[in-house]
């Protein structure tokens, strides 16, 4: 017998040799790799990943891979995931609200950044962490929030404390010894490099309040993906714009710059490939995932529209394209996609789509309801 392929061109040849009849996460670790080439080169500062965008071991070691040394954490689970694969990477305990326990944790595993945006949080981390460990200095950056601009959803009413309480916060850091930075996230999503200037402006007013230098800006994620046909993110623009006004507003007293991207460093390195389970009527289309699996966000953020309908031979659907509903397999009626999806009139039943630019918030959000969502993992070279 011959050695059975593992790597596939693209999720055509993928379709068209295996005919998958659950859904599959195909990812390309070249196209991986040049994202996050494009930030390592293009990002005026250190570029960490957000774990929770997607933690699966096949992304984390192709960012490594590519030069990625960084590494945005929120659980201990994200703590220890990156501690065993890649030991060396900076860890960055992001997330604002922990127990003592997960803080403890963090403590043993020689966190050395942390984030906080209220009073009572940075009291247990005085309480606990600190101000040196192992001869380090330990960083804790507060959090700022300000109302959402050109973001598709508002990180900031969860999390983020106002510029008053940020300089009140960036004071008692600084007082207490430790390393006074600050972080913020403008916003999931960000396509207008505006959604940054105003974090940044603001920023430096915190830093003026506190009477504090900030030793880094963490300009946090919100760099977008390719989501829509025909509107792919402009990232050098982006890069661009952070650059030029972190000069503009600090000049010789720019702190040093963090940014933490998820979705835009993997999403469009992975398609998930759904099967249609139905065309009922010749109108509502029915996938063998949904909102309960790979797709989970997009009632939040809106539809992927980047995506191809193929026979189970691989090749595609050409059809005059019009507006269908697409419905997920549970025995949920919530599990629907938002509005309607332009589809070929001669989509089947046993036809594949694939929708490119699915690696964010997709594999770590699955769930097996009702017995749906066995997703499968596959490598492609490509998506051509």
């Amino acid at each position: 017998m011959g050695k059975q392929k593992t790597v596939w061109d693209n999720p055509a040849d993928l379709i068209r040799h295996l005919r998958p009849d659950h859904p599959v996460m195909a990812l390309a670790p070249t196209v991986l790799q040049d994202r996050a080439r494009q930030f390592l080169t293009g990002f005026p500062g250190l570029v960490t990943y957000a774990v929770k965008s997607n933690p699966d071991e096949a992304v984390i070691r192709n960012l490594v891979t590519a030069g990625i040394k960084g590494f945005d954490v929120a659980s201990p689970w994200e703590i220890d995931l990156i501690g065993r694969l890649a030991p060396r990477a900076a860890r960055h305990y992001h997330n604002p609200v922990r127990s003592r326990r997960e803080i403890a944790h963090g403590l043993r595993e020689g966190i050395l950044a942390w984030s906080v945006d209220s009073r009572s949080e940075l009291e247990k981390l005085f309480e606990q962490v600190p101000p040196q460990v192992n001869g380090q200095g330990v960083e804790i950056a507060p959090r700022f929030k300000l109302p959402v601009l050109g973001a598709a959803y508002d990180f900031g009413s969860k999390f983020g404390a106002t510029p008053d309480l940020a300089a009140e916060l960036l004071g008692l850091v600084a007082e207490r010894g430790y390393v006074p930075s600050l972080t913020f996230h403008p916003g999931t999503q960000c396509t207008d490099p505006i959604a940054w200037e105003s974090y940044i402006r603001v920023a430096r007013e915190i830093c003026d309040m506190a009477g504090v230098r900030a030793r880094r800006l963490n300009v946090g994620g919100g760099f977008p993906s390719y989501r829509a046909m025909g509107v792919e993110p402009d990232l050098p623009s982006i890069f661009a714009e952070i650059r030029d006004t972190v000069a503009e507003c600090f000049g010789a007293d720019a702190p040093a710059l963090v940014c933490e991207p998820g979705r835009g460093l993997c999403a469009d390195a992975c398609a998930l490939i759904a099967r249609v389970k139905a065309v009922r009527d010749g109108t509502h289309v029915f996938l063998n995932d949904g909102v309960y699996g790979g797709l989970t966000e997009l009632p939040v953020i809106g539809n992927l529209d980047r995506i191809e309908v193929l026979t189970p031979q691989g090749t595609p659907r050409t059809g005059k394209r019009s507006g269908r509903v697409i419905f997920g397999p549970t025995c949920d009626s919530i599990d629907r996609l938002p509005g309607e999806l332009a589809l070929p009139d001669d989509v089947a039943e046993d036809d594949y789509i694939v929708f490119h630019g699915a690696g964010a918030y997709s594999v770590v959000t699955n769930t097996r309801f009702n017995g749906f969502g066995a997703l499968t993992r596959a490598t492609v070279m490509g998506f051509a």
